[in-house]
């Protein structure tokens, strides 16, 4: 590029008024509009200096924003925990992809319209797009790597900023300058976009088929199990559930329809059963440890799901356990490690009332045992969840004296990081595991064993998380997001 592009002009798009909203569909139409405003000037610009058309400015374009002041401490409905402000002031929020959040946006909106009486501000935020967002969305382009191009990208369009792309709002550890902007939602437009970018890549799906409840596991088994209960769903014109979606945004809407196989496997491959507004299950095997856990749900929390749940494998503690039995999580044993500079281990995490409701009557239901009966083949307690798989090779006199003083009755590598980034998120959370192996008392997970294993309980685990799911899915969301999971300050979107 022969300009030297410090000295290259700014080319935005026009600026447009801010307009005020009571009515909170229009607020979401125009948020819609400005985003595509906004990221079509940034796509013509872009596809047309990949043309060879040389830059003749530096391109900017801004994410749209919403805002709301009230100088009232309005008194609120105290029985929820979202949907207003804590105090008078001025609060913003910018927003990414408004058509795909269209249903949520509309619904927090909303809340605030209701409960401050007064109207919401939608225009142009002051934080610039990154091209590579704007770009995310059409399957057909790239961001070239630096250096492709003979000019850099960076001196002609904005690219991600990690100062507005962190969990500082959700970790509570964001300075408010005196006067400033309080935040209105847990994530900025970037943060959303970054996720929603790493999820396509992560999972092999589309961020649009993700549905609000959501499952995670750590075994193919109950992928093998989830995909048959699709099918017979999709046979049943009254189940409510409308296609199925695999890895590769493969689309089953037909039980007799066939999944291409012997594509390369994603790093943590995703499922979507799905219903009308996204009020069906998504299934992702996160596979084995702590760190895919944090990614897969760093990343899902943006989509703001209304729960999610950990259904997988773990060894049992207690010699009055079989393998097979159930382990319903109520306190959490944190050595995973990977949340500790996000969230303390001093921080408890706390069992979620409804949640745990929903996972002991699927039990009941699916296992066909009530009352003390239940008692047989499930256990209620600790779960401790470590970084290190072969914990059982080393000096085990210092993880076994934990494990006891602390009450664990089983341990594995996702359930404490699952519920942890739960808590962190405010996403509602739980844990129903199956006992696999009891290393303790010299029953380990040997090839013949897990076979025969896996063939009489995946069918049943997974059909107790399903169930659970439905019934959390027929709570309402004002007590399913509990005021457990909000802290003194909270954003006013969920």
């Amino acid at each position: 590029m022969d300009t030297d592009p410090r000295f290259l002009p700014v080319e935005t798009p026009d600026p447009v008024e801010r307009e005020q909203f009571t009515d909170p569909a229009a607020a979401v139409a125009r948020l819609i509009e400005l985003y595509e405003r906004s990221a079509g000037f940034l796509l013509d610009r872009f596809v047309s200096t990949l043309g060879g058309a040389p830059p003749r400015a530096r391109y900017r374009a801004f994410y749209p924003e919403v805002r709301l002041t009230t100088t009232s401490h309005a008194k609120t409905d105290s029985r929820l925990s979202f949907g207003h402000v804590a105090l008078p002031g001025r609060y913003a929020a910018s927003i990414t992809r408004p058509d795909l959040f269209r249903d949520y946006l509309t619904d927090q909106i909303g809340l605030l319209i209701r409960s401050h009486d007064v109207p919401v501000v939608i225009g142009d935020s002051d934080t610039p797009m990154p091209v590579h967002f704007a770009v995310a969305t059409q399957s057909d382009l790239n961001v070239p790597q630096e250096g492709v191009l003979d000019f850099s990208l960076r001196d002609v369009f904005d690219v991600p900023e990690l100062s507005t792309m962190n969990d500082d709002i959700v970790n509570d550890t964001l300075q408010v300058e005196p006067g400033g902007d309080h935040p209105l939602a847990p994530f900025t437009a970037q943060r959303v976009d970054y996720s929603l970018a790493r999820l396509a890549h992560y999972t092999a799906t589309l961020p649009e088929h993700f549905q609000n409840f959501v499952l995670f596991t750590n075994y193919q088994f109950y992928v093998d199990e989830f995909e048959a209960f699709a099918r017979r769903m999709l046979a049943d014109p009254n189940s409510g559930y409308t296609s199925f979606v695999a890895p590769g945004n493969q689309l089953l809407e037909r039980p007799e329809d066939l999944l291409v196989t012997g594509a390369k496997t994603p790093q943590m491959p995703a499922y979507h059963l799905k219903r009308a507004d996204h009020q069906g299950i998504t299934l992702v095997n996160i596979g084995v440890g702590p760190s895919n856990a944090k990614t897969a749900t760093d990343h899902i929390a943006v989509l703001r799901p209304h729960a999610w749940l950990m259904v997988g494998h773990c060894a049992g503690l207690r010699n009055s356990q079989s393998l097979g039995d159930f382990v319903l999580a109520h306190a959490y044993l944190r050595e995973d490690h990977v949340l500790d500079d996000d969230l303390p281990v001093w921080v408890p995490i706390p069992a979620l009332a409804e949640v745990q409701v929903a996972l002991q009557e699927a039990v009941a239901e699916v296992t066909q045992l009530e009352g003390f009966e239940l008692k047989r083949i499930m256990r209620t307690g600790t779960v401790a969840t470590i970084d290190n798989r072969n914990w059982e090779l080393r000096d085990q006199s210092g993880p076994v004296r934990r494990l006891s003083q602390s009450r664990a009755v089983a341990l594995d590598m996702e359930s404490a990081t699952i519920a942890a980034n739960g808590f962190r998120f405010r996403v509602p959370y739980g844990t129903l595991l199956c006992v696999s192996d009891k290393p303790l008392h010299g029953e380990l997970k040997l090839p013949g064993m897990a076979t025969d294993f896996y063939r009489t309980q995946v069918a049943n685990h997974l059909m107790i998380g399903v169930r659970a799911m439905e019934k959390l899915r027929d709570t309402p969301i004002e007590r399913l997001h509990s005021r457990k999971l909000r802290s003194f300050s909270e954003t006013a979107f969920l």
